[in-house]
């Protein structure tokens, strides 16, 4: 059986009975984690544990929360008061976990479902936007870590060209895989909005609802946008469920065409 599940962020007493609940077996079964595994809950090192040890049967993509861990290790970012990642950064073992961070993936393409953490431009089709991805992570894993990062964080270049190459082209594709929300049909991105999808900024549109969107009828998983609570169209699901916020911990069983819901309680205090 094949389950995708929305952001962890830290909770990992929620994604062990989650697993428990759909009866999930690493010998058998297959999990996709849809970015966002740690900060802000209360477990962050205890759910890069468990997720490592399903091995081959997990495999996770990389959210924006991931990316500032990755940040807060090498100095590049300060840590937030809301952090909640000292139990890795104070961790004997820290270098290892930063290290089996960077070797996850930004975009997955498994099952007939395109899985990435926020979303994609109208302009990329499926092809530009895994070998996006792929640029993304080769550079993650291959060069310097502390200078890459140093370049990776920023609004800027905020609209999607062809042109744009190097630093540019990457930070804009690590702000839409991980970051976009709301965007215009010329493929600019807004970072300042939040909420539900009915309160796109005049002239944005929820990413997954921009005319013209090269990706429209490929089924695309993705987490963190929490105020829009489960989607569940039959080309979309968006499975983060605000575990952190005291919501719920969503897994989606995929087979073929058909689906099943799966959801546990959040105690964020856990």
């Amino acid at each position: 059986m094949h389950y995708l599940v929305g952001d962890v962020q830290g909770c990992a007493g929620a994604l062990e009975r989650l697993l428990g609940e759909i009866g999930f077996s690493a010998s058998r079964d297959k999990l996709y984690v849809l970015g966002d595994l740690v900060n802000r809950g209360p477990a962050s090192l205890a759910t890069l544990r468990l997720l490592r040890n399903l091995g081959d049967a997990a495999t996770c993509v990389l959210g924006n929360h991931d990316w500032h861990l990755l940040a807060a290790a090498t100095g590049v970012r300060p840590k937030h008061r809301s952090d909640t990642l000292d139990d890795i950064l104070d961790a004997p073992d820290r270098e290892a976990w930063i290290e089996w961070i960077r070797q996850r993936r930004m975009a997955v393409h498994e099952q007939g479902w395109l899985m990435l953490h926020a979303g994609v431009v109208p302009q990329w089709d499926l092809a530009q936007t895994l070998a996006l991805a792929g640029e993304l992570e080769r550079s993650l894993r291959e060069a310097p870590l502390r200078e890459f990062l140093g370049a990776m964080f920023g609004n800027e270049p905020a609209r999607w060209s062809e042109a744009l190459a190097g630093d540019e082209r990457l930070r804009f594709t690590l702000n839409t895989l991980t970051r976009i929300r709301f965007v215009t049909a010329d493929g600019m991105l807004e970072f300042a909005a939040k909420d539900g999808a009915d309160a796109a900024p005049p002239g944005f549109f929820p990413w997954f609802d921009a005319p013209g969107r090269r990706t429209a009828g490929m089924p695309i998983a993705f987490g963190h946008w929490s105020t829009l609570g489960l989607v569940d169209r039959p080309d979309l699901l968006g499975l983060d469920t605000g575990c952190v916020w005291g919501g719920k911990l969503t897994a989606v069983r995929i087979e073929g065409a058909g689906r099943e819901v799966f959801q546990v309680a959040c105690d964020p205090g856990r």
